[in-house]
């Protein structure tokens, strides 16, 4: 795996394909240094990363976190110099110690790897649209969490947008409205012709486009539905190639009511 280059000193780590606990980051080359954006889950994903950002050759003044779930803020410890960018709710969520038997109950397969895990914390919050360098704009957004960023390069036409966006994989939403979700893809449509989503492959508008079509389809089928078990019958049939199903009961939630699943 290697960095894939989208313009000068823009780079994209593609974790492909897209599934739970494989997602994208980014790398940005700016004056005094390196924007990481997101540092994956767990070591043998970080330190392949870090490896690949080590060959540019420049230090890693700042990580931004575009969600606080794990498989985005699991390396933040491998950076330990760098200043972290995240939302309130990342902050909140990182200044709580991993909670590793929920981690290893949802994703088995990294069970091993999760065992020391630790994370460091937000060092600067952001929640509101933010200049962090000359080239990397900072923006809150609706994602998987009541609180994501995206990272914007308007100069290079690029978006990293992280948790925010799923291409291919059933975005998981066990903390998200949605309502706002779908809502708040349509606000980065028209931000940057290149997209980098947290899960699948680089795109551009059509991956935004696609995962809006998405929430509204997966509303109209759980609305449509006699019953919440016939609801998720009927997502699984038809979305059959979306990794992820696990998150499909909080898409029943939100549709038709009642509480929302949790998996810690």
């Amino acid at each position: 795996m290697a960095l894939e280059q989208l313009a000068q000193g823009m780079y994209a780590w593609l974790q492909l394909p897209g599934d739970v606990g494989r997602a994208n980051a980014g790398v940005v080359v700016d004056d005094d240094g390196l924007t990481v954006v997101d540092t994956l889950m767990v070591p043998s994903q970080w330190e392949e990363l870090a490896s690949a950002v080590g060959e540019l050759g420049r230090p890693v003044r700042r990580v931004v976190l575009t969600s606080g779930h794990i498989e985005f803020a699991g390396g933040t410890s491998r950076f330990p110099l760098a200043a972290v960018y995240g939302s309130t709710v990342t902050s909140m969520q990182l200044d709580q110690p991993p909670n590793i038997d929920a981690y290893q109950r949802f994703m088995p397969r990294f069970a091993a790897e999760f065992a020391d895990l630790q994370t460091r914390r937000v060092t600067h919050v952001v929640d509101a649209p933010a200049m962090v360098t000359a080239a990397v704009e900072v923006v809150p957004i609706v994602g998987n969490t009541p609180a994501n960023l995206v990272v914007l390069v308007p100069a290079a036409g690029v978006l990293f947008a992280g948790g925010t966006c799923a291409f291919g994989v059933t975005p998981l939403g066990f903390q998200a409205d949605l309502v706002a979700w779908a809502d708040a893809l349509d606000t980065l449509v028209d931000l940057a012709p290149v997209i980098v989503p947290g899960h699948g492959p680089v795109g551009g508008r059509e991956i935004l486009e696609e995962q809006a079509r998405y929430h509204a389809e997966v509303a109209r089928i759980v609305r449509a539905a006699p019953t919440p078990e016939a609801a998720r019958a009927a997502v699984e049939a038809a979305f059959p190639a979306h990794a992820l199903r696990e998150s499909i009961p909080t898409a029943v939630a939100a549709f038709r009511g009642g509480a929302m699943p949790s998996w810690s």
